[in-house]
């Protein structure tokens, strides 16, 4: 209630908003309207600030997969308890937290996410950041990163679409091909440009109808340009990836991705 202090609102105007149910008491010094978001006022009533996947999620970023635990951001001096059903991280921040704070700074949201997730979901979840322009390559080098976060700012480019697209350079690096993402041919991007002429297109859910129709002519537009295009879908990427792989080896093997 500090803030409200300071903006010129007594403790009687406060009070007098709680008995008409405008506003609702949180914990001592904290108070919410009454259609705040839940997330956040369980952070605030926990002393806590909400982080890492949970915290990109909310950000529109990349992240593999949400948990019914919200991942939190926790000072063991700090008054409050912890969540139900919540994640709690008790790291020391890359940047300080504003004592008013319910969410994380970005730069602690990918701290978290590098040591939580596996390195292909944590990739994944920078390269969005970087790819919404929240944060800059330059801008995250002057941090102290731990190393599992530095091994993934030395991989991380602003480039990727989307995760699956990141998912594919670790994959594939050891093809020894160049391997660009978010190319322009014919008038579209691609997904992925493996060698010269070797197309991946990866699918989400809203390839259908009118966008599965623009798809389908943008492949044939490719093949006439010399290009051999292997489409694929979400589920094939995350649960059959053998399968993908062998797609790519083949058509590597037969000298698919060269130029004429």
């Amino acid at each position: 209630m500090q803030s409200l202090h300071d903006d010129g609102v007594g403790r009687h105007a406060i009070a007098e908003a709680v008995a008409a149910g405008e506003l609702v008491r949180v914990r001592r010094g904290w108070v919410s309207e009454p259609d705040a978001d839940p997330v956040l006022v369980s952070a605030a009533r926990a002393g806590v600030v909400v982080t890492c996947v949970s915290q990109a999620a909310r950000l529109g970023l990349w992240v593999h997969a949400t948990t019914d635990k919200v991942h939190v951001g926790a000072d063991p001096r700090a008054a409050g308890g912890k969540p139900e059903r919540a994640h709690v991280h008790w790291a020391a921040p890359i940047v300080p937290r504003d004592p008013d704070a319910l969410v994380d700074p970005i730069e602690n949201v990918l701290a978290l996410v590098a040591s939580c997730r596996p390195y292909e979901q944590a990739l994944a979840t920078w390269e969005s950041a970087l790819n919404k322009k929240l944060v800059t390559l330059e801008a995250l080098a002057g941090y102290q990163w731990k190393p599992a976060a530095r091994r993934i700012l030395t991989e991380a480019t602003p480039f990727a679409d989307a995760g699956l697209e990141t998912y594919l350079r670790p994959r594939l690096r050891w093809l020894k091909l160049p391997i660009r993402t978010q190319t322009w041919i014919a008038g579209h991007r691609v997904d992925v440009l493996i060698g010269d002429r070797l197309v991946l297109q990866i699918d989400g859910g809203h390839h259908v109808g009118a966008q599965r129709d623009e798809d389908n002519r943008h492949d044939a537009e490719l093949r006439l340009m010399g290009y051999h295009v292997i489409r694929i879908g979400y589920t094939q990427m995350m649960s059959a990836w053998p399968v993908v792989q062998d797609l790519i080896m083949r058509a590597v093997a037969q000298g698919l991705h060269r130029a004429a």
